[in-house]
């Protein structure tokens, strides 16, 4: 049963953009954001029976093994798959319409549906040929959402950055599939593999790059920042909130196949999980344009989560059960969370640059006057990613804690080294997001309008933008408000990644009630203290007069902080990783001409390291082109040498 209503919301996804494509231009997407929405509705049924304790059984199967079948790790991955698919169907009916968009509006929600159902197949897939079929298919939708706007030269550079990087994971896949197949003579998804010592370490360096690609850990997230910042924002919401999640999914699901594996794998993944952590914040904090921003936070959140997932593994290889636990337990409800805020914000930014129509931070302010649901939405998704209580970030952060704390208990040995850095470098990480989310709703929201197109906003976005954004950040709030309801699920998940039935719940070594409790205390004196401030600004309005201003008769709103401004001092804190650049102008003469200073933090792994070297291996090729006669007898001698050469190598 629930892998039939799995299936079933993946076709209904699948066909959901259909309709915009064969009906006019006022029906078709009403119709296509239905059939989303009984399709997810379906998928989410189906998806919680299994996390509600309902076996699944097999979907499909082909070749003597099951290819298609939903377990709990799979079941808990799909929840944010059709929510954020639903949730983004809906928000584009007023945020990228046919009459605004009429060459690519339809095609973008067909390939949107498409994406989701490819994501769902993907989740359940258990043969090597469906899963690498349902991968390709999402890479391939994921472009072309990406390019929806293929006018731009901006939006085309990074639709080509993210198919270069995606196919080069795919291909590590390839060979990871192919290295199972040779050792096991099946595609099937082996329960466990017995492998050499060599082989298992080859297994996962091919998963750590081919999933890591996807996911956006660093040094693999160069196509990340570009692609979610110029994505239509609802697409920026999938990609972030759920495609990057496969990427993690992938490396789960492999690293489940070695019942033991080697205490390396752990501190790998811990390692990168610490610097995407540390690095995808510092560079959030230097950047001007939101999108960038936000999808800098998307490296960040990926990192915390790599740091659960690595600590889970230093617990399999040392038989800790309880760091296994709240390891994986931490990282998997921070996908969830992370699949919550961070479409969330996205859809907050794209309200935001689809009523002033510019992602540039400093073009903003005052916003929150005159798009306050916008604004409280945005509040919400950046207390819940800045790990605050009582929202949901806080949760699955503390979770990570609590398990990194583990290791320095008496008796742990080496693994006392993984909470010196990981506990410190996750604190850290949380006073950046703060910093940097103060400046982002500060600079939006807050002061006054600082460019004509801040002052021409006179009203909210439509409510088919709004009303996901609500849903979004009240189960932002659910969680973190009752998360004792999600633990039976990750209990499921934990022991189907880890295939073993004697391990503690996460319920009882994290008590939950007592988050639970401090949250709704947190909430109410908040509500109280919000009833209180009301109530007096009622009774005594308040009196408004001019600031000090420190000696200008007309202060204006460029004197305001920027965002560079803002956060010019934690950039340069990280100057020796991002690289910033800067224009510093030098007024001279008697009467100096106008001039401008600005500062800019671009992806230093990208512009120093990866393009330089694509550039020079396109002059090699270059040169190589000497072997081009344009004559026929000449290609035929290179085939003769080419299978030659190969048989003499065999």
């Amino acid at each position: 049963m629930p892998e039939q209503l799995v299936i079933l919301g993946a076709l209904l996804l699948a066909a959901s953009g259909l309709p915009g494509l064969v009906v006019g231009p006022r029906t078709g997407p009403r119709i296509s954001v239905l059939l989303a929405a009984v399709g997810a509705l379906a998928g989410l049924a189906g998806a919680g029976l299994v996390l509600a304790g309902r076996q699944g059984g097999v979907g499909l199967a082909w070749a003597g093994h099951p290819a298609f079948q939903v377990d709990a790790l799979s079941a808990l991955f799909l929840c944010p798959v059709f929510l954020v698919t639903a949730m983004g169907n809906l928000y584009g009916l007023a945020y990228w319409t046919p009459a605004g968009h009429p060459e690519d509006a339809a095609r973008l929600r067909a390939f949107y549906g498409v994406l989701g159902a490819a994501m769902a197949v993907l989740l359940a897939a258990r043969d090597g040929v469906l899963f690498l079929t349902a991968w390709e298919v999402m890479a391939l939708a994921a472009f072309f959402l990406l390019t929806s706007d293929d006018g731009d030269p901006e939006v085309r550079g990074a639709g080509w950055v993210y198919l270069v990087a995606t196919h080069l994971g795919t291909l590590c896949l390839f060979l990871l599939f192919g290295l199972v197949a040779a050792r096991t003579g099946s595609l099937a998804f082996p329960s466990l593999l017995a492998l050499d010592p060599g082989t298992t370490a080859a297994v996962f360096l091919l998963a750590l790059v081919g999933f890591g690609l996807k996911a956006g850990l660093m040094p693999f997230h160069v196509w990340l920042p570009g692609a979610h910042a110029n994505a239509p924002s609802h697409v920026s919401a999938l990609m972030s909130g759920v495609v990057i999640k496969m990427g993690i999914y992938g490396l789960l699901r492999a690293t489940s196949w070695v019942a033991t594996p080697p205490a390396w794998w752990g501190w790998t993944v811990l390692a990168l999980g610490g610097v995407s952590a540390v690095l995808g914040v510092a560079y959030a904090v230097g950047q001007h344009d939101l999108k960038r921003l936000l999808a800098y936070h998307s490296v960040e959140n990926i990192g915390i989560i790599a740091l659960g997932v690595g600590l889970a593994l230093l617990g399999r290889a040392r038989g800790e059960a309880t760091w296994m636990v709240l390891g994986l337990g931490g990282a998997l409800l921070h996908v969830w969370n992370h699949g919550l805020f961070k479409p969330l914000l996205f859809l907050s930014a794209g309200s935001v640059i689809h009523a002033t129509g510019t992602r540039e931070i400093d073009a903003y302010g005052g916003l929150w006057k005159s798009m306050p649901r916008t604004g409280l939405a945005f509040l919400v998704g950046a207390v819940a990613i800045c790990g605050l209580p009582p929202l949901n970030g806080f949760v699955s952060e503390l979770l990570v804690y609590l398990g990194l704390f583990r290791t320095a208990a008496p008796g742990a040995g080496g693994a006392t080294a993984a909470a010196a850095l990981a506990v410190p470098a996750l604190a850290l990480v949380g006073a950046l997001a703060l910093a940097c989310f103060v400046k982002a709703f500060g600079a939006v929201f807050l002061g006054e309008p600082r460019t004509e197109r801040a002052r021409e906003v006179h009203g909210e976005s439509p409510a088919a933008m709004t009303a996901p954004m609500a849903v979004l950040a009240l189960l932002c709030v659910a969680v973190g408000l009752a998360p004792w309801a999600f633990a039976p699920a990750l209990d499921r998940a934990v022991a189907a990644w880890s295939a073993s039935g004697n391990l503690p719940a996460v319920g009882s070594l994290v008590p939950l009630a007592a988050v639970s409790g401090l949250g709704c205390a947190l909430v109410g004196l908040l509500t109280l203290g919000a009833a209180l401030l009301w109530r007096r600004l009622a009774r005594s309005p308040v009196e408004r007069v001019g600031t000090w201003d420190c000696g200008y008769a007309f202060p204006t709103a460029r004197m305001q902080y920027t965002s560079s401004s803002f956060a010019r001092t934690l950039v340069g804190w990280f100057a020796w990783a991002l690289r910033p650049e800067e224009h510093r102008p030098r007024p001279g003469g008697c009467f100096p001409e106008a001039t401008a200073f600005w500062s800019h933090v671009p992806d230093a792994v990208l512009r120093r390291l990866l393009l330089p070297a694509a550039r020079a291996g396109a002059d090699l090729a270059s040169r190589l082109r000497v072997l081009q006669q344009g004559n026929v007898h000449a290609y035929v001698a290179y085939i003769l040498a080419t299978v030659v050469a190969l048989l003499a190598w065999g």
